[in-house]
């Protein structure tokens, strides 16, 4: 029995030369998501379907017709996503009773269409709302970059990254609103990609924040991005691969660095100087306007805000059965105003052309996706002050380009044996494929230390 830890370019290679075959990458992954290294990483698995997918994509294969990369290999869907015929649970134990979904969300269809085998639903934060990953409800799964340690998945697709750490999967479709995707990839030693909000539809996706939700993916590699991120868009990036050598990078120097754990900073700063001795030119910026977020925010957030206004009858009607730290963050959004709303509106509108400008001219903004490594999971749980520092770190870096709009990719930049550290890349609205461009040679090159 096999996990997969190979590309989703090296399993077609091995499925082309008759090494393996679809059938049996998935019979493996169903096998190995009932062991219990796999606990609480699934709600609702589908193996005769996936299996169907598999063995049909093996047939069509023998017979010489020529399969999409992802037809027939194993995939995993978050618990935000409709599936005709089943009510969308979201983590939550809320919606029991609420109605079946009559379609497939268009990332799950245009998932099928692909071909690829949906292994399964996967466990996430209670409606996608923290970057910690901790569920009361269907357990929490355990990172699995650490053997001596239960530490965090991160969140809120929680389940969707430690499917593809444990090799369950090629791909974990999750959602990302201030960090769903990169934070749960950087702590797992995944690449996530979090595209511009608008390039792949978000109906059939629970809503959390209509301002920041964005359907994503994360994956072993820069390149298996690209092929999921082209399934979910219906259209692929149109990447001009580039050389690192002559790309601008800016690290800005407000916030993002503040507060690193030690072994983040000697991740980042290892990261810093292989990009800089393959060619890139590193420029120290300020970028001060990172630290308005916070201001502009407030009162009670556009997550908090936007949440409320989806989830307030939930809250009338069951608030008792909610997370408690979730329906808390919830109800921050209860008694902002009209006029408060619009006003945050406008001013993260004005912050946006501002901070756009201040990073003009460079390929990528870089920084730590998040400053700490992975915590041990018991004292999140026992304590809620250590809990919402927790989720604060975890969420201010990725947040920042949620609220930009733009474009962001999180690579593992550790050295070899320690735990996972992200490196986050950054753009503006729309820049997805020069950022890919950019993502591609910084994996590269940071490869070349391995």
């Amino acid at each position: 029995m096999t996990h997969i830890t190979e590309t989703i370019a090296q399993l077609n290679a091995r499925l082309a030369a008759g090494d393996t075959t679809r059938e049996a990458l998935v019979t493996d992954a169903i096998d190995n998501a009932a062991r219990k290294s796999a606990a609480h990483v699934f709600t609702r698995m589908y193996p005769d379907a996936a299996l169907a997918a598999a063995r049909y994509a093996d047939a069509a294969a023998a017979a010489g017709v020529v399969q999409h990369p992802l037809a027939g290999l194993p995939v995993s869907i978050k618990d935000l996503y409709n599936v005709a015929g089943e009510t969308t649970m979201a983590g939550s134990v809320v919606c029991r009773g609420e109605p079946a979904q009559v379609a497939d969300a268009p990332a799950v269809a245009r998932l099928r269409t692909a071909g690829a085998a949906i292994l399964g639903k996967t466990n996430m934060t209670e409606f996608a709302f923290s970057g910690v990953g901790i569920n009361p409800h269907y357990g929490t799964p355990v990172n699995p970059t650490d053997s001596s340690a239960a530490r965090i998945p991160g969140g809120s697709s929680s389940g969707a990254a430690v499917s593809v750490a444990l090799g369950l999967s090629v791909a974990g479709l999750g959602s990302d609103t201030g960090g769903s995707i990169r934070i749960p990839a950087a702590l797992n030693g995944l690449v996530g990609f979090k595209s511009t909000q608008g390039r792949v539809p978000r109906d059939g996706a629970l809503e959390l924040s209509r301002s920041l939700d964005t359907v994503c993916a994360m994956t072993r590699s820069v390149e298996d991005c690209l092929v999921v991120d082209a399934v979910l868009a219906g259209a692929p990036l149109a990447v001009r691969r580039r050389p690192l050598a002559g790309m601008r990078l800016a690290i800005p120097q407000a916030v993002v660095l503040d507060g690193m754990e030690p072994a983040v900073s000697r991740a980042f700063d290892r990261a810093v100087a292989l990009l800089s001795a393959a060619g890139a030119q590193i420029s120290d910026i300020k970028l001060a306007e990172l630290a308005e977020i916070p201001a502009i925010n407030a009162p009670g957030g556009l997550s908090p805000i936007e949440a409320y206004a989806v989830h307030h009858e939930r809250l009338a009607r069951a608030k008792d059965a909610f997370d408690p730290r979730v329906a808390h963050r919830m109800m921050l959004g209860a008694q902002v105003s009209a006029h408060q709303y619009i006003a945050l509106l406008d001013n993260r509108r004005d912050w946006i052309a501002r901070t756009e400008r201040a990073i003009e001219g460079y390929d990528a903004v870089i920084c730590p996706t998040v400053p700490i490594i992975a915590p041990e999971i018991a004292p999140l749980v026992a304590s809620d002050e250590v809990f919402f520092k927790a989720n604060g770190l975890l969420l201010r870096n990725t947040f920042a380009f949620n609220f930009l709009d733009g474009c962001a990719f999180s690579l593992p930049c550790q050295a070899e044996g320690d735990l996972p550290v992200g490196l986050m890349l950054s753009s503006v609205n729309g820049d997805d494929a020069r950022l890919a461009a950019v993502a591609l040679a910084v994996e590269h090159a940071l490869a070349q230390a391995t």
